[in-house]
């Protein structure tokens, strides 16, 4: 006989173990929290923008074609301001305690479609050492090109700037809670489960009455000890005297 499971034991389950699942919640929530808040470093971001836009020539007009052209050394550029050649130099004028391949996992290039706009971006454990080298990258970038490709195209946009009270990007602390809530929950939901497939126990006559198939006609209640009675106090323990009977 297959066995099958209603939503009415699902939730008969779920509310029998509700104090274990809300305890594994609330414990997984409160670790991320504690990680979050005092375990991890914050990081913080910093963005830089860059323009790739050729010169007018003498009529002040730019034509289609050199817009075509610069929007396909965008790729280039993207490579080229990651690459050792850019970055030995920020190191060497930041005097970083770094790698280029380091320096290079810390840095983010990206441009949006048909753009000619290149955001740079830093995320560092100190907030001005992130403002310092998104700058320095795009300077370093901008004076290098001109030497490597022969072109002068790259302007800086919008240099990186370091704000009064600046905001850590990681660890986001109030996802980081969120996940583990959902996590424990699982965990709990899950675990309650399996205690409940583990546990073979027959508590009720109900229990009986799922196990074998058969209806209940009666059952015997438990019964209480007889061993109730009153104690013997010292007056009630004392010799009772004989009683004299006349004849």
């Amino acid at each position: 006989m297959e066995e099958t499971i209603s939503l009415y034991d699902i939730f008969k389950v779920l509310k029998k173990r509700i104090v274990l699942i809300l305890s594994i919640a609330i414990i997984a929530t409160l670790t991320a929290a504690i990680i979050s808040f005092y375990v991890l470093t914050p990081v913080y971001q910093a963005s830089t923008q860059i323009l790739v836009n050729q010169k007018p020539n003498e009529q002040n007009q730019i034509q289609q074609q050199d817009i075509q052209t610069n929007l396909q050394l965008i790729n280039t550029y993207n490579v080229i301001i990651k690459s050792p050649v850019i970055l030995n130099k920020v190191i060497e004028i930041l005097d970083l305690d770094t790698t280029t391949t380091a320096l290079s996992n810390q840095i983010t290039v990206s441009n949006a479609d048909n753009s000619q706009v290149v955001n740079i971006s830093v995320q560092d454990e100190q907030a001005y050492l992130a403002v310092d080298i998104a700058n320095t990258v795009a300077q370093v970038f901008q004076e290098e090109i001109k030497n490597l490709m022969n072109v002068d195209n790259v302007n800086i946009l919008s240099p990186a700037e370091l704000p009064e009270n600046p905001t850590p990007v990681k660890p986001n602390k109030m996802l980081n809670m969120a996940i583990a809530l959902v996590i424990g929950l699982m965990v709990g939901v899950g675990l309650a489960f399996l205690l409940e497939y583990l546990d073979t126990t027959i508590k009720t006559e109900q229990d009986v009455e799922e196990l074998l198939g058969l209806p209940i006609l009666g059952f015997v209640s438990r019964i209480p000890d007889t061993n109730d009675e009153a104690p013997v106090t010292a007056k009630s323990a004392q010799p009772v005297g004989r009683e004299k009977v006349n004849v």
